[in-house]
């Protein structure tokens, strides 16, 4: 079975929701701008942490399904204001510095003024510092913000209004390509929260009623291990992780299917929500794989280990070099889709 559905709506969101910045605790401006796209089809609310659920009322509301994405990204805060007008910075989310020197950053202050820099290390000119510009080590004490203004004293930066625990959002570097491939920082989890948005938007069109009762939640602290760990309606009895799958050297994740993810860190997904999956799959011509992720926990996971009781599984389009220079492709985010719209449906 085929889901007629606009792809090229879900690819046009996403693109903008990527260019919007929502590093782990600075993601109002992304969930309000989910919210009102969601409102278009369905009622939607903020849950106390500021994460959204949005309510696809079903044919059995005592059974209830839910989908969640995250829109929080990786990021970094200002540390230190350095003596000689440089930034220092403090990680948020996961991932290795090395993977940010060289990354445009746009730093917003308090007092509503933005300032542009580079990530750069504190031995970046190879002329001034020779073979230790290669081999400094990459962190969180070699590398610095080179800020875009005539800085060049700590006082200097407060004189900007800059000062310690302001964000630095990470230029995403989006583009989509003739074939198909949809590349940019952060499309762990946006890739996905599109897809949870098309999907709205496709049963609202079709005047589609669910057999059951079905959320979409969008969670806002996944990058730090605790999205959905509240905020889950106590109806809800299947919760599926609608998160990014990840390529890789032993891995079958594949940028153009879906992913039936079967275990991560955390431990096995539900066996009988795997097997739904896989069916669905086949008897709708979805393009999957199934796969095991050695170094990765989910909002599902998350929502088990607060208490949450639930069955979990977790499914998504396969991004290479997650928590990197990422890239997806629309085939993949298509086929994630078409398992989401399948499961929902299913009786």
């Amino acid at each position: 079975m085929a889901f007629k559905y606009d792809l090229d709506y879900i690819i046009n969101f996403g693109i903008e929701l990527l260019k919007t910045p929502s590093p782990t605790g600075d993601t109002k401006k992304a969930v309000k701008f989910v919210k009102d796209e969601l409102e278009k089809y369905y009622p939607c609310e903020y849950t106390r942490k500021g994460a959204l659920l949005c309510k696809i009322e079903g044919e059995n509301k005592d059974d209830a399904l839910l989908l969640s994405a995250h829109v929080d990204t990786l990021g970094a805060m200002v540390k230190e204001l350095k003596p000689n007008g440089r930034l220092k910075m403090s990680m948020l989310g996961g991932y290795s510095w090395a993977t940010v020197e060289g990354l445009e950053v746009t730093i917003p202050t308090e007092d509503g003024k933005e300032y542009t820099g580079t990530i750069m290390t504190t031995a970046a000119s190879s002329h001034v510092n020779g073979g230790l510009t290669q081999s400094i080590e990459r962190n969180d004490k070699n590398l610095e913000i080179r800020v875009d203004e005539v800085v060049k004293s700590k006082e200097d930066l407060e004189k900007l209004g800059i000062q310690v625990g302001d964000f630095v959002y990470y230029n995403t570097g989006t583009r989509l390509c003739n074939s198909g491939y949809l590349k940019s920082r952060h499309l762990d989890d946006k890739a996905c929260v599109m897809t949870l948005v098309g999907i709205a938007k496709y049963m609202k069109e079709n005047n589609i009623v669910p057999p059951r009762t079905t959320y979409l939640f969008i969670s806002n602290y996944e990058e730090v291990g605790h999205g959905s760990s509240a905020g889950v309606p106590k109806e809800v009895t299947e919760f599926i992780s609608v998160d990014m799958a990840a390529p890789g050297p032993g891995q079958t994740s594949d940028e153009q299917k879906t992913t039936i993810c079967v275990k991560d860190s955390t431990g096995p997904y539900d066996i009988d929500m795997k097997r739904k999956l896989i069916k669905l799959a086949k008897e709708n011509d979805i393009p999957y794989v199934l796969d095991i992720y050695p170094f990765y926990g989910s909002d599902a996971s998350a929502a088990q280990r607060a208490g949450v009781d639930v069955r979990a599984a977790l499914i998504g389009p396969g991004v290479d070099a997650s928590h990197s220079f990422e890239r997806t492709h629309k085939d993949g985010i298509k086929a994630t889709t078409d398992l989401a719209i399948a499961y929902v449906l299913a009786k």
